[in-house]
């Protein structure tokens, strides 16, 4: 014979049914269904109020709880969702902390519950992720040590005009220096853009950017002519590996958040687009905390470079023992007779060639080691060629073609001296 089924819902029917019936007493009834009087009263009052319904079982929930965030502090946190839709719980105590401080706020968590409870948030994606790359960011160890910069990428207006985007950020407290709309990515429009922030915030000691014109080219060590006027104003131009964005992920990080909060949908014209550009600027600087300052703003950690811009620049200036040379506007410097092409990037820069035998000869800019110049067969060797005959004993130390200092100065760390690599 199978086991009788049944729940506790037929149970509560059969025992009203009963009841209602008159054939037993409360107290004989209550045995029977193995209940006491108390439970067998309280389910005949339900019934009578209720109807079957009643029978269901209720929540034990408190109605009440000690603990529960207000009402006002919810609406609160709601309000400010509202004003910065794109921030998180950590982002929204933090700000609420350092604007109305008077208040007991709730924990992150407790926000985060708020806003997924009221369907603010957005589940995103789980995606295998390969480890980042930190060791471009070993240097910044403080403001303006080091900036990054690179075109955030193009899109086109209401209007249909193209707009590029030209972001320059501090790696260290992540203080956004410029956001610009450009109509075009040439060196000139990108110099002058620099030259503004230069005057505004003084000159950083090096600056990084990814491998695309106009930071870099594919002449001599990489260097283009916006990253010489760089190595001219003492800025050691860094680079990212190619196909590597994560090694500025800072940077790169901060785009995503451009975009969503001020081009997603695009603004009608290029004009509307700066105006948002630039209230967002803002906002990012002086409101919005970030986690990696410990969610202070990034206009509290930020402090202009004691490095001046110069209105005129110093000449360039090498030790009496290397031979100077002027690099010519189609990018060649003269040896005895010949003519040897360097690279148009250096059109117009004297620059100094130091000899390591009686044949090869290391050549500089400014502090920055070049390459190397084969005097028997006119010419720049590439970085292989150098390679090999370093290898090969020709001269006595190594050498690497590379766009940053030489060796670090005893005085300054980050200003490289003419001592040979």
């Amino acid at each position: 014979m199978p086991w009788k089924e049944t729940c506790p819902m037929k149970e509560r029917s059969r025992f009203v049914v009963e009841q209602e019936s008159g054939r037993y007493a409360m107290a004989e009834l209550c045995r029977i269904f193995g209940i006491s009087r108390e439970t067998g009263y309280k389910w005949v009052e339900r019934y009578e109020a209720g109807g079957p319904a009643g029978l269901a079982d209720r929540s034990r929930a408190p109605r009440c709880h000690p603990n529960a965030v207000p009402a006002e502090v919810e609406a609160v946190i709601l309000e400010t969702r509202a004003a910065y839709p794109t921030w998180g719980p950590k982002k929204l105590r933090a700000w609420l902390q350092t604007h109305r401080p008077e208040e007991g706020w709730p924990a992150g968590s407790t926000i985060g519950e708020i806003l997924e409870r009221h369907g603010l948030t957005v589940p995103r994606k789980k995606r295998r992720r390969t480890p980042p790359y930190t060791d471009p960011f070993a240097a910044c160890d403080g403001p303006n040590a080091v900036w990054c910069m690179d075109f955030k990428g193009w899109f086109r207006t209401g209007d249909e005009v193209r707009c590029d985007p030209l972001t320059i950020s501090d790696a260290f407290s992540r203080y956004l220096v410029r956001c610009q709309a450009l109509s075009d990515t040439c060196c000139e429009t990108v110099r002058r853009l620099c030259e503004a922030a230069f005057r505004e915030f003084g000159l950083p000691w090096a600056i990084r950017t990814d491998n695309g014109s106009p930071f870099a080219s594919r002449g001599i060590a990489g260097l283009s002519r916006l990253s010489v006027w760089w190595l001219r104003l003492g800025i050691v131009p860094e680079r990212i590996d190619a196909g590597h964005p994560e090694q500025n992920g800072r940077h790169e990080r901060m785009h995503r958040t451009l975009k969503a909060e001020t081009a997603s949908p695009p603004a009608p014209t290029v004009r509307g687009q700066q105006r948002a550009f630039d209230r967002w600027r803002v906002c990012f600087n002086e409101e919005r905390p970030h986690e990696a300052l410990g969610e202070r703003t990034p206009a509290s950690v930020y402090t202009a470079s004691p490095r001046p811009y110069p209105e005129r620049l110093a000449s360039v200036q090498y030790p009496e023992d290397l031979v100077v040379r002027i690099v010519q506007k189609a990018g060649e410097f003269y040896w005895r007779t010949h003519r040897v092409f360097l690279g148009e990037a250096f059109g117009g820069e004297p620059i100094g060639l130091e000899p390591l035998d009686g044949r090869y000869w290391l050549v500089y800019y400014t502090t920055v080691p070049l390459g190397v110049f084969d005097a028997h067969r006119h010419r720049m060797l590439t970085a292989g060629e150098a390679a090999k005959v370093a290898a090969d004993g020709r001269f006595g130390r190594p050498f690497r073609s590379a766009p940053g200092p030489a060796e670090p100065s005893p005085h300054n760390p980050k200003v490289s001296t003419m001592c040979p690599v």
